[in-house]
């Protein structure tokens, strides 16, 4: 089977898995984005505006397997559209935005101010925006495989997750992992913990490290930083990385979006409240319905997420990655396109067909209402 006819036989069976999938929505009471308005998609109508052209995107890794079935969704929408984006981390896909050389930037983290700054010379003037179009809980994974406790989801609290990740509790018999695992105290072994984290520029990293200094601050002192601040253990390069490496090594623990962590390894179970919670969809689903949306008067929809919630069942190290790009055009074609795709991925059918894909976790009603406001709001200006 050639390349081409491959490439085509997967666009066609992902296409009928979405539309099946959106079809039987309605009735399944377990869809997180049932409680969603539907809104109008820029379907094959009279009115629509028929698209056509190369356009491309960069950015979080987090992000990339639900981009891959937007394209295939949106193409059924928009057949005359080429559609390319490079997972290339968070860091650099703004940079290439910022740069003109992609049409929009996925990112886990919000723009900065000097990045908003450099963003009004592409915008003609104006400043970026930055939507929520992507959510997902970060899951701390290990590799104990030899000592079967891979699927006995070691109960951890946010003091401890910090000292092995600052270097500070180095052994996997340590008295303070053996505290909170007393059913398997006896099974953790006498082995170095080598912390595995991110090494390129990477918006999970900061989410992970906004995680530890509010929920541990007396234990993660430095900085919440795109850029790793500690030195123990070992860098990986993107998500794969990391889980590649954890995969490869015993002992190694590390952190990446749930939906990527490869089956077979181990995942903490993270203290809230009383209990301890896996990253599950439905606690996720709960940290985003607590969140709050930052004020804004640009249209920016920043989520600020409950890292140090103690309601119950509640998964309390989440990423909510964004779609980034400008809030005017002055190119009829390039505004249109950015418009009709926002709205698709951020439709009722583009976050189940990405949920029901890439594992992400559709976003809150009022979070969506907020984007839809944004994306209806892109205009185009007089060069």
């Amino acid at each position: 089977m050639n390349q081409h006819h491959s490439q085509h036989l997967l666009r066609m069976i992902l296409s009928c898995l979405i539309i099946f999938f959106t079809l039987s929505s309605a009735g399944c009471g377990q869809n997180l984005g049932n409680n969603i308005p539907s809104i109008s998609l820029p379907k094959k109508q009279k009115d629509a505006v028929a698209l056509s052209g190369n356009y491309s995107g960069a950015g979080a890794s987090s992000q990339q397997s639900a981009i891959q079935t937007w394209i295939v969704g949106f193409n059924e929408l928009q057949p005359a559209v080429n559609l390319s984006y490079d997972p290339s981390g968070s860091g650099a896909g703004v940079a290439t935005f910022l740069n003109g050389a992609n049409v929009w930037a996925g990112s886990d983290i919000p723009l900065n101010n000097e990045q908003l700054r450099n963003s009004e010379t592409i915008c003609h003037g104006h400043t970026a925006f930055d939507l929520p179009d992507y959510a997902a809980p970060i899951a701390i994974t290990y590799n104990l495989s030899s000592y079967g406790l891979n699927a006995k989801h070691l109960h951890l609290t946010a003091q401890v997750i910090a000292e092995i990740f600052n270097g500070t509790i180095t052994n996997w018999d340590s008295p303070q992992i053996k505290a909170l695992n007393p059913s398997i105290a006896s099974q953790l072994p006498d082995l170095s913990i080598t912390p595995v984290w991110r090494s390129d520029k990477s918006g999970t990293t900061k989410n992970f490290e906004e995680y530890l200094a509010a929920a541990a601050p007396h234990d993660w002192t430095k900085t919440s930083s795109e850029n790793w601040s500690y030195q123990a253990g070992q860098g990986a390069k993107g998500t794969s990385g990391v889980i590649q490496t954890v995969l490869q090594a015993e002992g190694t623990i590390g952190y990446a979006d749930a939906a990527q962590v490869t089956s077979g390894l181990g995942i903490v179970a993270v203290h809230v409240g009383t209990n301890y919670v896996l990253p599950t969809d439905i606690a996720t689903s709960n940290a985003l319905s607590q969140s709050t949306i930052l004020p804004s008067t640009t249209g920016r929809v920043i989520v600020s997420l409950p890292h140090t919630t103690t309601v119950a069942n509640t998964y309390p190290i989440d990423l909510v990655s964004y779609a980034i790009a400008c809030p005017v055009y002055t190119n009829n074609s390039k505004a249109e396109f950015v418009k009709q795709w926002l709205t698709y991925i951020d439709s009722v059918e583009g976050q189940d067909a990405a949920h029901m894909t890439s594992g992400s976790v559709p976003l809150s009603h009022n979070i969506r209402t907020k984007v839809m406001e944004t994306i209806q709001s892109i205009r185009v200006v007089a060069s």
